[in-house]
């Protein structure tokens, strides 16, 4: 299911809502595509005017702060049994190698793995629960959590939907006689690489067949 296409058919509100509640369950530490959503809203908001760049950024970030904390007043008070049954029920992404690395980075980074983990799927997931298993001091989560909110949040909401402006501006200028030229271009060099690709296997298969041995009286 192409998510841009199905958001386009939710009012303006409701994706809002969605964009904050998927953020903040995933920040909570159940595995959802956060950034998917996030990236697809904002690029649908650089198209349509009843989509407001800043407020879905804001809602963005308030999802996002808001979902780490309460991850990490779970982690806390659940400790390492909750990361144990986790494991259990989520195992490709709280596996034990998964929690071994998260930890790593957490004892490599203090604090500001968490707001590293905003950029990378997985400890975007581990980043609020895990530093309350470990307990980390709250007000050194808190400046990490809401830092790493705004950078990451606000900043892929505002990078997207410039994006999405500049390309529907030079789409709206390419004419059909460019995009011809561009779609012969790309089908005859994917017939080139494909034309080399099969030359190189034959004489790699060439190569690898071994001499015949003569035969012996």
């Amino acid at each position: 299911m192409h998510v841009q296409e199905w958001l386009e058919t939710v009012p303006a509100a409701s994706i809002y809502a969605l964009v904050a509640l998927v953020i903040g369950l995933e920040s909570l530490g159940i595995p959802l595509p956060g950034e998917i959503v996030l990236v697809s809203a904002a690029l649908l908001s650089s198209q349509n005017g009843e989509i407001n760049p800043v407020i879905l950024g804001a809602c963005a970030t308030a999802g996002a702060v808001v979902g780490d904390s309460i991850g990490y007043a779970i982690g806390r008070k659940g400790g390492r049994p909750l990361l144990a049954w986790l494991g259990k029920k989520f195992p490709r992404h709280f596996g034990e190698g998964h929690v071994a690395t998260a930890e790593r980075s957490f004892q490599k980074w203090g604090m500001w793995a968490v707001f590293v983990g905003r950029f990378i799927a997985l400890l975007r997931i581990f980043a609020g629960p895990l530093a309350g298993v470990l307990h980390m001091p709250y007000w050194k989560f808190l400046i990490a959590n809401l830092l790493g909110g705004i950078v990451w949040a606000g900043g892929t909401t505002a990078v997207i939907y410039y994006v999405g402006v500049v390309a529907e501006d030079w789409l709206k200028r390419f004419s059909y006689l460019g995009l011809a030229a561009a779609a012969l271009v790309g089908v005859a060099s994917m017939l080139i690489v494909k034309r080399r690709a099969a030359k190189a296997t034959a004489d790699r298969a060439g190569a690898e067949e071994p001499e015949p041995v003569p035969a012996t009286d």
